[in-house]
């Protein structure tokens, strides 16, 4: 039986990381927060965290791994166990602070439980691609829209707002914010053709200090396809920073579209 437990939320994530490890782990998921194509084996609650904190040490788990989107989800006061209570006044107080505060709250407790958090890059690191053109080839142009989107992209972060942006000629066209990526680059289309320069990249990168075992930015062949829909040039991402779905379909999608892809 294998030893690490992964909490999957929403999307395609959770599956290809499944796919990607030697030995199929525990597979659990927050109510609500359904992954796709990945059948589950446990289903908890936040109101019943202490308790399947323990239900995991008895199954004899010693890693945990977070992959795949969940929301902040709704409590109710009445599930609450005695032990799960003590912790609502930290995991509130770490809601107010933002995502990142969050997280950080989340991972102590886990790890005050005995588990050790393991990331996607350590566990799964073909998922992670290194330094290189996959796809296009770079101008100047692409370069130094790269090196400001870059400087935006750390800016957000900073301030927990998102992970990624869209520059062409030098100029910020969007940024990401709590719609997602697809609202952001859909949002190009609204753009008036006089104020917008021709081509652009998107670009994605973790958030400065961000503590890169849970929420690593994510890009997959759909994103591919909504980038070139948009009428952009490239998508560019900090090489070993950003989870890449299905890295073969992503060529394949940016090859027919004529779309550069760097992992900058």
């Amino acid at each position: 039986m294998s030893t690490l437990a992964l909490i999957a939320g929403a999307g395609g994530l959770p599956a290809a990381l499944v796919a990607a490890l030697p030995q199929r782990p525990l597979v659990c998921a927050l109510d609500g927060f359904q992954p796709t194509a990945l059948a589950v084996d446990q289903v908890f609650r936040v109101e019943r965290l202490a308790l399947f904190l323990r239900h995991l040490q008895d199954a004899g788990i010693t890693q945990v791994a977070f992959a795949g989107a969940v929301q902040r989800p709704r409590l109710d006061p009445s599930l609450f166990d005695p032990q799960t209570a003590l912790m609502v006044p930290r995991l509130l107080a770490a809601m107010q602070g933002g995502d990142d505060a969050t997280l950080r709250a989340v991972i102590g407790i886990f790890e005050e439980a005995g588990f050790d958090i393991v990331g996607v890059e350590s566990i799964a690191p073909s998922l992670v691609p290194a330094a290189a053109v996959l796809t296009g080839t770079l101008t100047p142009q692409i370069e130094s829209d790269a090196t400001r989107a870059a400087q935006i992209t750390a800016a957000l972060g900073a301030v927990d707002v998102g992970q990624g942006c869209v520059v062409a000629s030098g100029l910020c066209l969007a940024v990401e914010a709590l719609p997602g990526t697809d609202a952001m680059l859909a949002s190009l289309l609204q753009i008036p053709s006089a104020l917008r320069p021709a081509g652009g990249l998107f670009y994605k990168a973790a958030k400065p200090g961000q503590d890169r075992r849970i929420d690593l930015p994510t890009l997959g062949p759909k994103t591919v396809i909504a980038a070139a829909e948009a009428g952009l040039s490239a998508i560019v991402w900090a090489a070993g920073e950003v989870i890449c779905l299905n890295l073969p379909e992503m060529i394949t999608e940016a090859q027919a579209r004529g779309l550069l892809l760097w992992a900058r």
